[in-house]
């Protein structure tokens, strides 16, 4: 299994791994935080909850998820051909623990946000009110050429209930896969942009961070958060809210 990111060095409590089963190979996990493994492609078998996964890719529809709290024993296996899953853990801190599960497509809230060069796909698979502790999470597809996390927000800053104190990270998949998007972050001290490429992952302690998408390439973005509670309460940039309240 590859180490994406790192809490204590990339980040403050996110952890990111992905791991790639050839058909029939197993993976086995114990870990002393809150978890979610995200099934990318491919379909596993579970021990103890049944079988997760089935789409070809992200691009293909809202996907399978595993759920355990901390000190949950799971045991994956590939079934059916390769299957790729990534692992994303946050310490529970104050938190109460959910209940280890699959989460399924039905599970998930799949809205369409936005409009114009602007809408996108958003499947929230650990909102707000679901049964977990710490761990937020979901999928967002760009279309070609189209922003998101837009207008531009950020959650850098514990001041409820304008805003909500949530460190993020993203994965970043592109099809076709040598495509490629632009990652901007910024506050009022500076600046950073970023290309990103199919497998990038990025840290996003603070700033605003809209993302965009190349024209001709479909972008698709894993979005994990974890911090001061379970809300989600962003605050949108006031030179760009306009946009979206008119």
């Amino acid at each position: 299994m590859k180490t994406l990111l790192t809490p204590g060095k990339e980040t403050e409590l996110i952890g990111l791994e992905l791991a790639d089963l050839a058909d029939g190979e197993t993976l086995e996990l114990t870990r002393d935080t809150e978890l979610a493994a995200v099934v990318l492609s491919g379909v596993v078998d579970v021990e103890g909850l049944g079988t997760a996964g089935g789409r070809g890719g992200v691009f293909e529809g809202a996907g399978h998820t595993v759920y355990a709290p901390p000190g949950t024993p799971l045991r994956f296996q590939a079934t059916g051909g390769p299957a790729q899953i990534v692992v994303c853990t946050a310490p529970l801190g104050d938190g109460r623990p959910g209940t280890a599960r699959i989460i399924g497509p039905d599970d998930q809230d799949v809205a369409e946000r936005g409009e114009g060069n602007w809408a996108r796909t958003v499947r929230t698979v650990l909102g707000p009110d679901d049964d977990a502790g710490r761990l937020l999470l979901g999928e967002t597809i760009n279309p070609p050429g189209n922003w998101s996390s837009y207008p531009p927000h950020k959650h850098d800053t514990h001041e409820p209930p304008r805003e909500v104190k949530l460190e993020e990270v993203y994965l970043f998949k592109l099809d076709p896969e040598n495509g490629f998007g632009i990652q901007l972050r910024y506050d009022g001290k500076g600046e950073e942009v970023f290309t990103v490429r199919d497998g990038d992952v990025a840290a996003i302690p603070d700033g605003y961070h809209p993302v965009v998408a190349a024209p001709g390439y479909k972008l698709y973005y894993l979005w994990v958060m974890a911090g001061e509670g379970r809300k989600m309460i962003p605050y949108l940039d006031p030179e760009h809210a306009w946009v979206q309240t008119g």
